[in-house]
């Protein structure tokens, strides 16, 4: 790990297009500024992890395999039954 001492108004950049500026320090607070394309995502700490979490378990619900859902067949009333013949086995020639 590189550790840098900075004042406020000072900068660090991180690569050619990434600059951490130190903005403001308040007692034990630092605010930092940063300028970076729109195609690096820059987050808290906190903030970073729960997205991986959240990623983490989507990935985990996509490798379930899912159950197929149970077809019921109608149940056929009193009178659809009378109706209906049943089977016959198939006549032996």
């Amino acid at each position: 790990m590189l550790v840098l001492s900075r004042q406020r108004d000072e900068s660090i950049m991180i690569g050619d297009d990434v600059e951490i500026i130190i903005v403001d320090v308040r007692g034990d607070k630092v605010r930092l500024g940063i300028t970076a394309p729109k195609n690096i995502p820059v987050h808290r700490r906190e903030i970073y992890d729960a997205i991986q979490r959240e990623k983490n378990e989507k990935k985990e619900t996509e490798k379930q395999p899912e159950k197929e859902p149970e077809v019921k067949k109608p149940k056929k009333s009193a009178q659809q039954e009378q109706e209906t013949p049943p089977e016959q086995p198939p006549e032996k020639s």
